[in-house]
């Protein structure tokens, strides 16, 4: 499981997979709800569920970024196509009517999400893949991360780069806070790290706990807490205040962790993982539901 994306009401999960196919569960029953979504002809690496709940949007190692219609389960118009390389990373506009996209091509690209046309020209400025990109909450700027070690912020309306803050390696997850004023990264490094928008300066010491690659990381909805998913097989829950890691390490999955993500409502935690299992994770009690 390469991604995970909760719905807007919380009852619904999506994932992406290596064998190719999108597919949608009941968070309450964990059983999956309709029949893969497929149409990606490689691993689909990336998704982001539209902020009204009705949209998908993937991206795959074919190429291509595709939008998918929740409820009915199927593909919406033709792929988008413009990277010439595996798509790492997608996000939708706080409104729903733009996506970001990153690639192994080192480029990130704007798209009219009604029309799939790309919007101006790519953003160049990674000297390597690109592995995760993300709007901030009032839809002003863009951030990425790159293998290349770097976190860049730029402005929307001017096109300009805008921040740039540095790892001791590639960058594999960024995410905003949601109140727009932090950027949470987690690296090759280990390290999940915590940086002021306006200063681009890290906030604290690196939060240190994971001994392999932090390959996700998510702000729970109240800004308060950041959960990490890593190579060492295990989640993490960080206080953003304090920068301490709060409760218990999460264990259960039996390889890499992939991807994590914050319910709605902040009292689950989903994780994906390369042995090709979902979990959900009570956030007040540390365990696996």
């Amino acid at each position: 499981m390469n991604a995970v994306a909760f719905s807007k009401e919380g009852q619904r999960l999506v994932s992406g997979s290596y064998d190719n196919t999108i597919r949608i569960w009941d968070v309450k029953t964990g059983s999956p709800i309709g029949n893969p979504l497929t149409g990606h002809s490689d691993h689909v690496f990336s998704i982001a569920v539209s902020p009204d709940g009705k949209y998908i949007v993937s991206g795959s190692d074919d190429d291509t970024i595709r939008l998918w219609d929740m409820d009915t389960q199927t593909q919406i118009g033709e792929p988008w196509t413009g990277h010439n390389s595996c798509v790492y990373a997608v996000a939708f506009s706080p409104d729903g009517k733009l996506v970001v996209s990153g690639s192994r091509d080192r480029t990130v690209r704007i798209w009219d999400a009604e029309t799939g046309n790309q919007i101006g020209e790519p953003f160049t400025d990674h000297d390597n893949w690109v592995w995760s990109v993300a709007y901030s909450p009032d839809s002003n700027l863009i951030a990425s991360g790159s293998y290349d070690s770097m976190v860049r912020i730029w402005d929307l309306s001017t096109r300009k780069r805008v921040g740039a803050m540095d790892h001791d390696h590639g960058v594999s997850s960024i995410v905003f806070a949601p109140n727009g004023k932090l950027i949470a990264s987690g690296s090759f490094d280990n390290t999940v790290r915590l940086w002021d928008i306006e200063t681009n300066l890290q906030v604290g010491e690196p939060l240190r706990g994971h001994t392999s690659f932090v390959n996700s990381v998510s702000f729970s909805p109240n800004g308060k807490l950041v959960v990490s998913g890593s190579n060492d097989k295990t989640i993490r829950i960080w206080d953003v205040e304090s920068g301490k890691q709060i409760g218990g390490t999460l264990r259960g999955h039996s390889d890499y962790i992939q991807y994590v993500a914050f319910s709605p409502d902040g009292k689950t935690v989903a994780s994906g993982s390369e042995d090709n299992t979902l979990r959900l994770w009570d956030i007040d009690d540390y365990l696996q539901l």
